[in-house]
């Protein structure tokens, strides 16, 4: 059986203030190694992931790679535009204290992939925002009422960071049958992509092109 590859994150994180000292834990199925961004590494060894702790998170969307090295945000900001920011430059967006060591291992593997995690209190701050929006939320529920049952159950899992894979495991169906499914999404969104429908099922960007 072949050994994967556990996952070298580089951390940027203003000195004492990274809430998980002991992450990762020796029997992280995942991630193997955290390194201070700043940090010189041994030649050829690559960095998986970049994760930013910041208390604003329009600092941490000035510092994000430049690279294509995938990147997380963590910060205790709930603010909605903040985290639009940063979810529209491609990087996840966690709100400390709303997530466990499992769950930001797997924001990194999904990180990886592709797939941009949003934590369930950034989520629940876009979801939020869009009701304070005039006619978001009637706008919100037009958008959601052009989807099948179906696409809504992807939707909703979609915008938690999973990809089609875990999705299709979610619901009991085939990857092909689910990116079949995100394909229908997109056009019927107006969307160009998966971040750009996220934020359209959140209320977090203009619903429909006139």
């Amino acid at each position: 059986m072949r050994t994967l590859r556990k996952l070298t994150v580089a951390l940027a994180a203003p000195a004492g203030t990274w809430p998980h000292p002991g992450w990762p834990a020796p029997d992280d199925p995942y991630v193997g190694r955290v390194v201070p961004l700043t940090a010189s590494v041994g030649t050829g060894e690559v960095m998986d992931v970049v994760i930013l702790h910041r208390e604003d998170p329009f600092v941490a969307v000035r510092e994000l790679p430049a690279t294509d090295v995938p990147a997380i945000v963590i910060s205790p900001c709930r603010d909605t535009e903040a985290i639009v920011e940063v979810f529209r430059h491609g990087a996840g967006y966690l709100v400390e204290g709303d997530y466990c060591t499992c769950m930001l291992s797997s924001a990194v593997v999904g990180a990886t992939v592709g797939h941009t995690y949003l934590s369930p209190a950034a989520c629940a701050a876009l979801r939020e925002g869009a009701r304070r929006l005039p006619t978001g939320g009637e706008a919100l529920l037009r958008l959601r009422e052009l989807l099948t049952p179906r696409e809504r159950q992807i939707m909703e899992l979609l915008s938690t960071g999973l990809g089609a894979q875990e999705i299709g495991l979610r619901l009991r169906l085939s990857e092909k049958t689910v990116r079949n499914n995100l394909s229908n999404i997109y056009a019927k969104l107006d969307a160009r992509g998966s971040t750009d429908a996220v934020l359209r099922w959140l209320g977090a960007a203009p619903v429909l092109r006139a």
